[in-house]
């Protein structure tokens, strides 16, 4: 039951090229960065990612996406890498844009063993209908273009189908773990990272705080360990070092007192 790995290192030497991948995280909230980091080095290419954005330049899955590690993207929000952009408008990168509450669903009901489901989220735009760019050609052109999705109407309102996800490994963060793999995500670092770890055959967690089994409060437990199959313990360093994708100060927060 000791899911513990020796090392970040360890825990992802296996990933092949052309893995896919469920990642965790929220622009840079709750990324987890050093196993992204081992990932760099370890040197696997050709990654099929799932997770909400792609990082930023120079910062989580940014840092693989930059030395062209990443071949498909399937996600919601795109926003702040400019390498993503120059990617993905040059046909170098594949991209399915999800919307985000569909997104967190696809990945829950793979994890739960859901094939698939109907929702409204897209009815009556090009998620439903299809033609929207996954891949440009060289010229400019669309090369690979979204099919449309079947449709039915429930209550008299119309649903279109959407499938689960299930990726062949997921890497998630959280703040507490123990041994045995049940992990507890702090506030908003949560987001993605439940619905990650549920989607990956292979969930790899990096844990701030590495418990003993018992030491977790049942009822605080966010992902039970039947979901992750490795452990990576940070060290206080690694734990600490975090980053803030946007600074915003208050002008209160500045306004002192100014003395002659």
């Amino acid at each position: 039951m000791n899911k513990v790995s020796a090392s970040a290192a360890a825990a992802v030497a296996d990933i092949p090229d052309g893995a896919s991948l469920a990642v965790g995280g929220f622009g840079l909230s709750g990324i987890p960065a050093t196993l992204i980091d081992a990932l760099h080095a370890q040197g696997a290419t050709g990654l099929k990612v799932v997770s909400n954005n792609c990082g930023i330049d120079g910062q989580g899955l940014g840092v693989l996406l930059a030395e062209g590690r990443i071949s498909r993207v399937t996600g919601s929000y795109v926003g702040e890498n400019k390498e993503f952009a120059r990617q993905y408008l040059s046909g170098e990168l594949e991209v399915e844009l999800v919307p985000q509450g569909t997104l967190a669903e696809r990945l829950r009901a793979g994890g739960a063993g859901i094939p698939a489901f109907y929702t409204p989220a897209g009815v009556g735009t090009q998620v439903a209908d299809g033609g929207l760019p996954w891949r440009y050609a060289a010229d400019g052109s669309i090369a690979v273009a979204s099919p449309a999705k079947e449709s039915r109407t429930f209550g008299g309102r119309d649903h279109i189908l959407e499938h689960g996800i299930t990726t062949d490994y997921a890497l998630v963060r959280a703040r507490r773990g123990d041994t045995n793999g049940n992990l507890v995500f702090n506030k908003a670092a949560a987001n993605f990272n439940p619905l990650a770890a549920m989607a990956g055959r292979v969930t790899i967690a990096e844990v701030e705080e590495l418990v003993e089994p018992g030491a977790l409060d049942p009822d605080a437990i966010h992902v039970p360990g039947i979901f992750v199959q490795r452990v990576v313990a940070l060290t206080p360093t690694q734990a600490t070092d975090k980053h803030i994708e946007h600074l915003r100060i208050s002008a209160s927060s500045t306004r002192g007192t100014v003395r002659a």
